[in-house]
């Protein structure tokens, strides 16, 4: 079904799930929404599974015309998100008719919002992934950003979605964005590659984003840190929210476009569970890091799911219809499975 026809692309609006897994030994990274929280939710929200295919829209968002009834919902940034040039609620299921258009008049608070709607946005799946991978051209809609003329079709809705407009979570559910980011980090791999000055340095300092920050890769200005002899090593494997230093000393956070493998040194990386924060900061805002221990991030974690699953709860009560959260953990890393309740 023909759902939405774009009349402007905005900033950058993509299609993404929650990556392409399975493919990094290959050189194909895992892409992906960048703020998997607030991406869950809106799909969360309009009744699909949260793995679903939704729009990622990125600070300036595009003009969407509705070309059939369905339901929506956007969570994450708020963009200014109008429906006929009245303001559309956020974190919030929404029923849209035929010739109703969708807009967004700027950024207020947070980078990136994720437009879901019920059935989800219907693109080809390549190598398990509906996600856009910008730089290699894969996947999503032709492999690109949404442009001015592309028409967009859904998957089919369940039938609870039409029972699920007008919910929302509880405010305790719904994260606020701060210019001021604390991010909580494991120190290391190549911890041991800067000198104490250095180390000291990247936990006590403040870091502001700059412009050439992207779904690759978040840039950082600020106080230099201090390598002991130099920045290369052996190429070795990226994990998602690693913190990398090359020679000019300033530290780059490596995010979902993120390259598979790379020879510069990781003096940190960041908690999952603190992604979602890193995923919703512009250029402009500010950033600490706070060192934590493993323990405490796989405990974070398991709080972090623990939220959503307690949000799919409350969404989907008394409808007949839910989504569960099973999480089991394997040694440090979660093992998460989605299955309908009946």
């Amino acid at each position: 079904m023909q759902v939405f026809e774009v009349l402007s692309p905005g900033l950058l609006t993509t299609v993404q799930d929650r990556g392409r897994y399975g493919y990094q030994a290959f050189g194909m990274p895992v892409a992906g929404a960048m703020d998997d929280y607030a991406f869950r939710a809106a799909n969360i929200l309009v009744g699909n599974d949260p793995n679903t295919a939704a729009l990622e829209i990125t600070l300036l968002g595009p003009r969407l015309r509705v070309l059939a009834p369905t339901v929506l919902a956007i969570a994450g940034a708020d963009l200014g998100a109008c429906l006929n040039e009245m303001e559309l609620p956020l974190w919030q299921s929404v029923a849209v008719q035929a010739g109703d258009e969708i807009s967004f008049s700027g950024p207020r608070s947070g980078c990136r919002a994720y437009l879901a709607v019920a059935g989800g946005i219907d693109v080809p799946v390549v190598m398990g992934s509906c996600s856009t991978y910008l730089r290699g051209e894969t996947g999503g809609f032709g492999g690109r950003a949404l442009a001015a003329g592309d028409v967009l079709s859904a998957g089919e809705a369940t039938p609870s979605a039409r029972a699920l407009v007008g919910r929302r979570p509880p405010p305790e559910l719904i994260p606020s964005y701060s210019c001021e980011i604390d991010l909580r980090v494991i120190m290391g791999p190549q911890d041991e590659y800067f000198t104490e000055a250095g180390k000291e340095t990247f936990l006590s300092s403040t870091y502001t984003i700059t412009n050439e920050s992207d779904r690759m890769g978040c840039r950082l200005a600020g106080p230099k840190i201090e390598h002991v002899q130099g920045p290369d090593i052996l190429s070795d494997g990226i994990p998602l929210g690693a913190v990398q230093v090359p020679g000019h000393g300033f530290p780059i956070i490596l995010l979902a476009d993120r390259q598979t493998v790379g020879g510069y040194t990781k003096i940190a990386t960041v908690i999952g569970a603190d992604i979602c924060r890193i995923g919703q900061a512009k250029p402009g805002d500010r950033v600490r890091f706070h060192a934590t221990t493993r323990t405490e991030a796989v405990e974070l974690l398991r709080e972090h799911e623990e939220r959503l699953k307690r949000l799919a709860a409350f969404i989907h009560q008394d409808i007949g219809r839910m989504w569960g959260y099973f999480i089991k953990v394997k040694g440090e890393h979660f093992e998460v499975t989605v299955q309908e309740l009946k």
